[in-house]
């Protein structure tokens, strides 16, 4: 299976099954985020919203999920609706759940019951496909803790999700396995999470696909006239023509001596020369001497704090008499 993609038969399968008779159970596959969905059918997809619309027409409400994927990449909780309550218990696929997983999936389940027993709120459990773990682990709470007979917990499990357990080594732990015990079961596990959605999104979040997904539909993805913003868009190297092209069979053949784009409108600037400066600015005066380029106000630099002024040189007359004493 490709990283990031859909899980392997993952349309084989129905979306949701129907509610455990006389239990609050409701199984279905993963509902898979927005993105993992753009590339499906509207039939063929399936994400949190679609999962809460498929159950208020059967007119049922659900309260908690129980995720036991062994992955966080199909949907997170920004992805649930903020009235949803989430348990994740991460269960290998293949294998017979430890003893562990099983004790953490009846604490969740016995916790709701008691916290919602004034409601008729249900829990829908899930794995990949909504078929194998999930059927066990159904399956097992009601017979370790509600005491029904394996056949009979088995059948109403495949009954009620349309589809049957496929793993044999799930089967016979099931129907000819030691029961699990149930001590503990009254205490609390982690805190399930709350979904963090307040509405159906109407399409994806641009970080959440990769950039092919994000090419306008149709056959030219760089063509503005195919892309869904309209003509309101124009990439840079088109030009902007909004108006109907005739067609070029009525149309005569033009003849452009100059390019039919960026064309010259004006004559081209004049090459720069240098312009002497006029006779009133061509001689700045004198050269300042070195202390005169710091105000007296202002301290010496660093570079000259603690340097003895170098004394200025006197110019002296070569045919002076002090000049002969050298």
């Amino acid at each position: 299976m490709p990283r990031g993609g859909l899980p392997d038969r993952w349309l084989d399968y129905r979306s949701v099954g129907q509610r455990l008779d006389g239990t609050r159970f409701i199984a279905f596959k993963v509902p898979l985020k927005q993105a993992l969905n753009r590339p499906l059918s509207p039939s063929d997809a399936f994400g949190p919203w679609d999962l809460m619309e498929k159950l208020r027409l059967d007119h049922q409400e659900l309260g908690l999920i129980i995720d036991l994927t062994y992955t966080t990449r199909y949907y997170t909780l920004q992805d649930m609706p903020n009235w949803l309550l989430l348990v994740k218990i991460f269960t290998r696929g293949h294998e017979i759940p430890s003893d562990t997983t099983i004790l953490s999936f009846k604490r969740t389940v016995r916790r709701f019951l008691r916290e919602n027993a004034n409601n008729d709120k249900l829990i829908g459990v899930h794995c990949t496909h909504g078929l194998n773990r999930t059927g066990y682990l159904i399956c097992r709470y009601l017979i370790d803790v509600d005491g029904m007979d394996p056949e009979h917990a088995i059948h109403l499990f495949n009954s009620s999700r349309g589809h049957d357990i496929e793993r044999e080594n799930y089967l016979n732990d099931l129907q000819c396995g030691p029961r699990r015990s149930n001590r503990g079961i009254d205490e609390y596990e982690a805190e399930p999470q709350r979904g963090g959605a307040t509405h159906r999104p109407r399409d994806a979040a641009p970080d959440s696909y990769d950039r092919e997904d994000r090419r306008a539909p149709g056959g030219d993805s760089w063509d503005y006239r195919s892309s869904s913003r309209g003509l309101s868009h124009r990439p840079h190297h088109r030009p902007p023509n909004d108006t109907p092209r005739p067609d070029s069979r009525y149309r005569p053949q033009q003849i452009h001596s100059q390019p039919r784009y960026h064309q010259q409108t004006r004559a081209p600037p004049p090459p720069r020369r240098r312009t002497p400066p006029p006779p009133s600015r061509q001689w700045r005066g004198p050269p300042r001497r070195e202390e005169s380029w710091f105000r007296p106000d202002q301290p010496d630099p660093r570079w000259r704090q603690g340097q003895q002024p170098r004394p200025a040189s006197r110019y002296v007359p070569r045919w002076s008499d002090q000049s002969n004493m050298d």
